[in-house]
């Protein structure tokens, strides 16, 4: 188990705040579950140059997102400066972004993105594995790996899209019931309609203060 797994199985239970090595290897349609920058970059091909702020920006994620991230195990610990400023490369803004992809279009939690980023490094060793080994009997095995933690992914998602699903078809037929009801209770309210006053009633509330009906 990696360190980061590790960690993130140590914080299950923590409250929420707020591109393929090469052309043959297995799971190469990577930039479909993320953003175009995490099929570009791997661990170890770019230098860790952005500070917190920076990826703050770039993200759109808080400063305090990124530091609880890397307290629950879903970011690895980045590189610091002499003078201890987080120093974060394209690998760990790929990985955020996709992240940030997985909870806000499709409303992962954190523990279900666990998982998924759990399955994420997994992939990646295979395509690490791939590339250094070309016996077809390996390649073989390795592809038979990949294919099985893809179907792992696909039967999250299928869980969260079967859930949304399930939740639209409960609104639609709310709203159909609402629907159907409304020109009953419009028709209800429309016969409740208080009465207008007699003419005599209006005349009296009209005087000015201080006169009776008949003048005085």
């Amino acid at each position: 188990m990696s360190e980061r797994r590790a960690r993130a199985s140590a914080a299950a239970g923590a409250p929420d705040p707020q591109s393929p090595r090469s052309e043959t290897a297995p799971d190469a349609p990577r930039a479909q579950l993320a953003p175009d920058a995490a099929a570009q970059a791997t661990p170890g091909e770019s230098s860790q140059s952005a500070q917190i702020e920076q990826v703050a920006a770039r993200t759109g994620l808080t400063k305090r997102t990124l530091r609880y991230y890397e307290e629950i195990g879903l970011l690895d610990p980045p590189t610091r400066t002499e003078g201890g400023y987080r120093l974060y490369s394209e690998h760990d803004i790929a990985r955020l972004e996709l992240i940030k992809r997985w909870r806000g279009l499709l409303g992962f939690t954190l523990s279900e993105i666990r998982e998924l980023v759990g399955m994420e490094e997994e992939r990646q060793q295979t395509r690490d594995e791939w590339s250094r080994v070309s016996n077809a009997r390996n390649r073989l095995s390795l592809l038979d790996h990949s294919d099985a933690l893809a179907r792992r992914t696909l039967s999250v998602v299928e869980d969260k899209i079967a859930g949304l699903e399930e939740m639209r078809t409960e609104l639609r037929e709310r709203l159909e019931r609402h629907t159907r009801l409304r020109p009953e209770l419009q028709a209800e309210a429309d016969s409740q309609q208080p009465s207008h006053a007699s003419p005599g009633q209006h005349a009296v509330d009209l005087q000015p203060s201080g006169e009776t009906s008949d003048g005085r």
